[in-house]
């Protein structure tokens, strides 16, 4: 228990979480037991950003690699959270959308700016439509989208 301006306060962990002791003492952060699990793929594909004021604005291309992560508390009855074949195969399916293309003339980037953030978000919003069959509680926590060895950009939702 704490002590507040209101007096004792009885510590509720959400569903799933646990307190941890550290040194004898009570954590104050929450944690989850979760499982994560990654793909990554590679594909090239033609940009230019509008309304960019410099090099970018060209029309230019990359090498781009893609990095997708899902996460749950459980597994399913095989010991699974994900089937890394099933990921692959749609992470594979909306590459395959983009690779060796010119993104600005394709559905979103016909008016969404084909920026590495709004491909990563994209490929964000196309794995969590078209993933089915997962966990309770397994979702893509993030994706990462690297134009360069150098470069990337990551979208994760906001809570």
């Amino acid at each position: 228990m704490a002590l507040s301006a209101w007096g004792r306060v009885r510590q509720v962990l959400p569903e799933g979480s646990r307190s941890r002791d550290i040194g004898g003492k009570r954590a104050g952060h929450f944690w989850r037991d979760m499982f994560q699990v990654s793909v990554e793929e590679t594909f090239s594909a033609g940009h230019a950003l509008r309304g960019y004021r410099g090099k970018c604005e060209n029309v230019h291309g990359h090498n781009y690699r893609v990095r997708v992560t899902l996460e749950g508390p459980q597994l399913d009855a095989t010991g699974l959270l994900v089937d890394f074949t099933q990921l692959k195969q749609v992470v594979r399916e909306i590459m395959g959308r983009l690779d060796h293309q010119f993104m600005n003339d394709l559905e979103p980037f016909k008016t969404v700016n084909p920026s590495a953030e709004n491909v990563a978000k994209y490929f964000y919003d196309e794995v969590t439509r078209q993933m089915k069959g997962l966990p309770p509680g397994a979702r893509v926590t993030d994706v990462i989208l690297w134009e360069t060895d150098t470069s990337r950009a990551q979208y994760r939702p906001g809570g």
